[in-house]
């Protein structure tokens, strides 16, 4: 049966191939971008498990996803929150980075190739738009002004500063000696050493720009998007921060056209993807399941007792709209219904959609019956005696003695008609035989009617007394 495709559907498909779109954009240079994919053929081979009725494979693919969420929450936690703060629509408003001044990357390129060329080692780091707080380690605030002394000072062979990362945010050096992630990708050149690798990773998870000097070579490099760059002059390094650190006001504006049209390829394979995914997911819609629902009532005021419901249990038929729905043996459903406006007597209550909680991917197509037929009766409290039940007789000459027990009165709660009628409280039965004058017995009180409550939880004290000692 092919489901019916309503706007709503069209809508969910086109929101869930846009978050995919995103997610592969913000994580296609990285590492796990791999994890994203496996992920996604392992979802299709469970939901094919499911359809095709494998239900020990399906089973085990169900119980290993949970166990693999929290172990790529784990490992990939740098990446998801970089992902979240990409995604976040307030970011461009809580940002206060200021345009980076052209005559500013000129002192620094100039700066770098003079350093360049005495085999001084360098890494700097031009903060984008993605906060690095997450990401750079270690750092010693230093907010200075960029100056070519400063920068030569930093990364002076021997200073405390040269072996970490300088980072310049908002037109300032803003710390020094910050430890990058360092990248895991096997397509690094083995002849390039520690910085390289950290400028590659820093990279690859944020939109930084990060300049690498070798202290080897005296080469200058320039890492962005999980790539390098090599810089031949400062003419080119200025040219190439000024194009990707300058403001967003002087971007490239982006038509429409261009901005649906570009990237065809992966737009058309998440399309895809999630048309299959959704078909999948709604291949049991419009399946009717059947299932009986207790009655329970909530709001009960304090001064009634609930007497009957009729009926106890209701009919409510539901229509899967998704694959995802759990079959109907898995239906655990329950009618609770507010009492809170219910009054001596008998009362009526109808039965709402809301008042039946059913999983996601269902809806409920009628109850039946509509309502139900509730009798209360007020509440009614008061105090009775005590009778302590005897199971035979007391032994030869202790016959004038007297039985009391402690207390000789206790309070019951119940419906006023039954309340009214009870004279007394019973005890459990007691050997009589057993008695013996002085010791003392526990015996629990026994409920002289279903609606009827004693309001007492332990057990009452029993004695075999004279009978000049009988309590009152």
């Amino acid at each position: 049966m092919i489901p019916t495709i309503r706007i709503q559907d069209i809508a969910d498909i086109l929101i869930m191939t846009f978050l995919l779109y995103q997610l592969y954009s913000w994580f296609r240079d990285t590492r796990a971008i791999q994890v994203l994919l496996g992920l996604g053929v392992v979802t299709l081979i469970y939901f094919a498990t499911r359809f095709l009725n494998l239900y020990m494979t399906s089973w085990v693919l169900q119980e290993l996803g949970t166990v693999l969420i929290i172990l790529i929450i784990v490992v990939f936690q740098t990446e998801i929150r970089q992902a979240l703060y990409r995604f976040s629509l307030l970011r461009h408003l809580l940002d206060s980075r200021q345009e980076t001044q052209h005559s500013q990357f000129q002192d620094i390129a100039e700066t770098l190739f003079r350093m360049a060329a005495k085999k001084t080692g360098a890494l700097i780091v031009f903060q984008g738009n993605e906060s690095l707080h997450d990401l750079m380690t270690n750092g010693v605030v230093i907010n200075s002004e960029i100056s070519p002394q400063m920068l030569e000072s930093i990364f002076y062979d021997g200073a405390p500063f040269h072996d970490g990362a300088a980072l310049i945010n908002n037109g300032r050096i803003e710390k020094a000696a910050c430890h990058l992630p360092l990248s895991v990708s096997p397509d690094i050149p083995q002849h390039l050493g520690t910085r390289h690798r950290a400028a590659l990773g820093l990279s690859e998870r944020s939109d930084a720009v990060i300049i690498v000097i070798s202290e080897e070579r005296g080469e200058v490099s320039l890492a962005t998007a999980g790539s390098f760059h090599p810089m031949n002059s400062p003419t080119e390094l200025i040219m190439a921060l000024d194009k990707l650190l300058r403001s967003e006001t002087e971007s490239p504006r982006i038509t429409v056209r261009q901005r649906y049209f570009s990237n065809l390829l992966p737009k058309t394979v998440l399309l895809l993807g999630v048309c299959i995914f959704w078909v999948l997911i709604t291949t049991r819609q419009g399946d009717i399941t059947t299932v009986t629902a207790p009655v329970r009532l909530h709001g009960v005021p304090d001064n009634l007792v609930l007497m009957r419901i009729a009926p106890e249990d209701v009919t409510v038929q539901i229509k899967a709209m998704s694959s995802l729905a759990p079959p109907p043996s898995k239906l655990d459903l329950t009618a609770d219904i507010d009492a809170s406006k219910i009054s001596d007597g008998t009362t009526a209550l109808r039965i709402s959609h809301d008042d039946i909680a059913i999983p996601s991917g269902m809806t409920i197509t009628s109850i039946s019956p509509s309502s139900v037929r509730v009798s209360a009766e007020k509440k009614l409290r008061k105090s009775v005696p005590v009778k302590v039940t005897l199971k035979g007789r007391l032994p030869y000459g202790q016959s004038s003695l007297h039985i009391t027990c402690e207390p000789n009165t206790v309070d019951i709660e119940g419906p006023a008609s039954q309340v009214s009628q009870i004279a007394s409280v019973a005890t459990e039965d007691i050997e009589a035989s057993q008695l013996k004058r002085g010791k003392e017995y526990l015996k629990n009180l026994r409920a002289p009617d279903k609606q009827v409550s004693v309001l007492r939880d332990t057990p009452v004290i029993i004695r075999l007394s004279a009978r000049g000692k009988r309590q009152r």
